[in-house]
């Protein structure tokens, strides 16, 4: 029986793992502010980041779609890993030991995605020394007379399966891995005379997800023997999808980051045929075309979202090519990037072209490309007798809608002109059906989208704003905008029993984690909220009399005030423990950092730890190092003497309602007005 990790060991792991780092593997980040960073998000598909990561707390949140957590939570919802696993991920990623309570040890068994990924590395492992027998040699030849040499062949880990029924299967048996992991893992199939190895008589190329770990094999036909087909990759399994893995992107990925730049290619020679080019962006499919999956792992890696970057296909000339970038067109919409297609003179794929012309002809494939809309404009036109009236009318129809759906506006009325000249025709005539077929294709979105509003205001209960607006208000700085319920208070609460109301009043679906996006738009809550996110975010910056007399300041929003209400039991508790005896004897009176975002989660009721965590990640305003503490300091003592002057207030009117008579009374409401503005002057530091 698996045994349960110390907990002093999980804190001990995330302290030492750089959320960032983990995070980046699969998304693009970029500075969204101090200590803040932002990409967009991996759980959801959006134009604009609105996925921040707070290093420095090691927690994330996205303000589209409200996912949030620490180091852990993200690699069990990227990797659907569980959270014995992510710990023990991470902890051999550091090389740091973990120990096991009640008697148990690491979690084993046949579904362990730590098992599979195992089997796996000792797979790679195995083939990779098979390459260098004398049975390889076919599989040796074939790479040399496509001019990889052992360097390049080691580079991308290329292997050798033999042709064998089961010295895979034996060497993983021997190795400790059960028939039914091996099964799991799809390296062996399942026949009538029992299990066997799946790749036999192949070479072998092993396919990693973006982190660089193996999760799958891709392995081509040499032997004329071999019924199987041209390429055999390994099956679905728990840790292999083929529409979500892209060859190569282990290597491309800090590139393709570095530059906005990615170049698709079909097949694993050609990624390996670019790479060695000097075209160090290049990834491919594995065995399925590319798709929508696909194009969300490379927006996050690209940081597709600001429209600068570049994604460059590249097809074979005849026409499954033009078939496939027909495909890829459909889906060109998906990427805020612009989109190319490069096809080689004589329809040769990178591969062929490098060995033919050399490195240069294959990194001038890659510059010399032709805008996507342009290719598929011909491609369209090639279909149709532009010598004839009919046929010029046809292709007309057929290529219109093209150049309606071009998403830059400066770029339409090229293309119409463009156009107009390739069918010959009047440009007054072209632009009318250009125009038409934009005004179609928009009437069909509002109908679609109005359908798409409707089941976004049914799941989210937001009306139909966008998930990535409320983000892109949080990155620029902006407030949050109010949430704009009919039935909303002033404060940010429903009445009971009004339409789905939320459980912590404050409008949100009670299915659904409440977004600081929705507070009120006000000076005083916008306050309240600023101050709460320095306290979670610096509290050492605030300093502990500050934070002591911030947490003490009554709030007017409801949500808020339970957030206060957690920083408060943290402080206390962290004061008890310091003035214990225990304390007080080994000499550790003053805690580090006793606000942490852990604790005051821990503190608040659980539908409150989502916004604990999402003040936690909220960047501040684009401030350097040196105005950080002075900007921290002046939120919450805004807050404080708001806070004073409300006293002040109460104390003027208690002394305008007491009777001169009662002098004492009167000296003692005199002399704390006194105490109150000296208080306020000293804040303000007058």
């Amino acid at each position: 029986m698996a045994g349960r990790i110390r907990q002093s060991d999980v804190e001990e792991v995330k302290a030492r793992t750089n959320i960032a780092d983990i995070v980046g593997e699969h998304v693009s980040l970029k500075s969204a502010g101090v200590g803040s960073m932002k990409g967009l998000c991996p759980f959801h598909d959006e134009r604009s980041p609105s996925f921040h990561v707070r290093p420095q707390l090691g927690f994330y949140h996205c303000f589209g779609c409200g996912e949030s957590g620490d180091v852990y939570t993200f690699l069990q919802r990227m990797d659907h890993v569980t959270f014995t696993e992510a710990v023990e991920r991470l902890a051999g990623r550091i090389g740091y030991e973990l120990h096991y309570e009640d008697g148990g040890g690491p979690a084993e068994g046949a579904g362990n995605r730590a098992r599979l990924l195992a089997a796996n590395r000792a797979a790679e492992e195995f083939f990779l020394e098979q390459l260098g027998t004398p049975e390889a040699e076919v599989g040796r030849r074939f790479l040399g007379e496509r001019g990889f040499d052992a360097e390049a062949a080691r580079h991308f880990g290329v292997g050798f399966a033999p042709k064998s029924w089961e010295t895979l299967t034996k060497h993983l048996r021997g190795k400790g891995f059960t028939t039914e992991e091996l099964a799991a893992s799809g390296l062996v199939s399942q026949g009538d005379r029992g299990v066997y190895d799946r790749f036999r008589g192949r070479l072998i190329w092993p396919i990693r997800d973006v982190t660089g770990q193996t999760v799958g094999f891709g392995a081509r036909k040499l032997l004329e023997d071999d019924p199987g087909p041209k390429y055999l990759n390994t099956p679905e399994t728990a840790v292999y999808h083929k529409a979500q893995v892209l060859y190569g992107l282990d290597l491309a990925k800090r590139e393709i980051s570095k530059t906005h730049r990615v170049v698709v290619v079909e097949g694993y020679t050609d990624v390996m045929a670019c790479h060695l080019a000097g075209v160090t962006t290049a990834i491919a499919t594995c065995g399925t075309s590319f798709g929508v999956d696909h194009i969300k792992v490379l927006r996050r890696v690209l940081g597709d979202d600001s429209g600068v970057g570049e994604v460059v296909f590249t097809f074979d000339g005849d026409a499954a090519g033009q078939k496939a970038a027909m495909r890829a067109f459909a889906e060109e919409r998906r990427f805020a990037a612009q989109t190319f297609v490069a096809v080689a003179p004589d329809g040769l794929d990178p591969c062929d072209l490098r060995l033919s012309r050399g490195d240069a002809a294959v990194r001038s494939l890659v510059e010399t490309k032709t805008p996507m809309f342009e290719f598929v404009i011909r491609t369209t036109l090639a279909r149709f007798d532009l010598e004839s009236v009919e046929g010029r009318v046809a292709a007309l129809r057929a290529a219109a809608p093209i150049v309606a759906e071009i998403r830059d506006p400066a770029l339409r009325p090229g293309y119409t002109r463009e156009l107009a000249r390739m069918l010959g025709m009047e440009l007054d005539e072209v632009g009318r059906a250009v125009r038409t077929a934009g005004a179609r294709a928009r009437d069909g979105d509002r109908d679609r989208g109005g359908e798409r509003d409707r089941d976004r205001g049914a799941e989210r209960g937001r009306g139909d704003r966008r998930p990535d607006e409320s983000a892109r208000q949080v990155s620029a700085g902006s407030e949050p905008r109010p949430a704009g319920r009919p039935d909303m208070r002033p404060d940010g609460s429903v009445p009971a029993g009004a339409a789905g109301s939320s459980v912590i009043g404050t409008g949100a679906p009670s299915d659904r984690p409440f977004s600081i996006t929705m507070l009120p738009n006000d000076p005083a809550t916008r306050l309240e909220r600023d101050a709460l996110q320095v306290m979670l975010q610096y509290p050492e910056l605030v300093g502990d009399d500050l934070l002591r007399h911030g947490v003490d300041c009554r709030f007017g929003n409801g949500t808020l005030a339970v957030v206060r209400d957690g920083i408060a039991s943290v402080l206390a508790a962290a004061s008890v423990a310091a003035t214990s005896p225990g304390a007080v004897a080994t000499g550790s009176s003053k805690a580090a950092r006793p606000v942490t975002v852990e604790r005051v989660v821990a503190e608040v009721p659980p539908p409150f730890g989502s916004i604990v965590q999402q003040l936690a990640v909220l960047p501040v305003p684009q401030r350097g190092d040196a105005e950080l503490t002075a900007y921290v300091r002046g939120v919450v003592g805004a807050l404080v003497d708001r806070e004073l002057l409300r006293q002040k207030q109460e104390l003027l009117g208690r002394l305008q309602r007491t009777d001169r008579a009662d002098t004492s009374t009167y000296a003692m409401i005199q002399r704390a007005l006194v105490d109150l503005e000296r208080e306020r002057r000293a804040l303000r530091g007058d």
